[in-house]
């Protein structure tokens, strides 16, 4: 396994890993794959994982949006035929070192409330609930999320 920058060229991969992920891990829907793909070439990933040339998950990360934090996780999907496998944990620290090469100290990232698997994945990682709730609109509904924060 090799991670790398993402390029704008790995768009349908990261499309499509996004797609498959969400897919496995929601009961609800998502985005189409037109819509996945147009967000995936605007704002490519900031790191893959590839396995013999196939790219097999990515993390996104920069400032945060919040304006209490400094940096921010926005997203990490790994293909769910390697879940389990170490390839999310070099992801998230991949997406960490970047972090704290832009000098992010007090970082954040926001998880859908009940993604029990993503709460115990980010929990191992060193990230901690910090009591920071709300509800966005997605796909046509409401989801509550719950906000992590981590000093790296």
């Amino acid at each position: 396994m090799m991670i790398r920058p993402g390029t704008p060229e790995d768009a349908e991969a990261t499309a499509r890993v996004h797609l498959d992920s969400w897919a496995a891990a929601y009961t609800f829907g998502g985005p189409s794959a037109e819509e996945r793909l147009d967000l995936h070439r605007r704002y490519p990933a900031s790191f893959v994982a590839e396995i013999d040339g196939e790219i097999a998950g990515f993390v996104g990360v920069g400032p945060s949006r919040d304006a209490d934090a400094e940096g921010e996780l926005y997203t990490i999907y790994v293909d769910p035929g390697h879940w389990g496998t170490g390839i999310g944990r070099e992801l998230i620290q991949a997406g960490e070192d970047r972090m704290r090469e832009l000098g992010f100290r007090q970082v954040i990232l926001w998880v859908l409330d009940g993604n029990d698997r993503a709460q115990r994945f980010y929990e191992d990682a060193g990230w901690s609930a910090d009591g920071e709730r709300r509800t966005i609109e997605f796909a046509g509904q409401s989801l509550p999320e719950v906000r992590y924060a981590k000093k790296l």
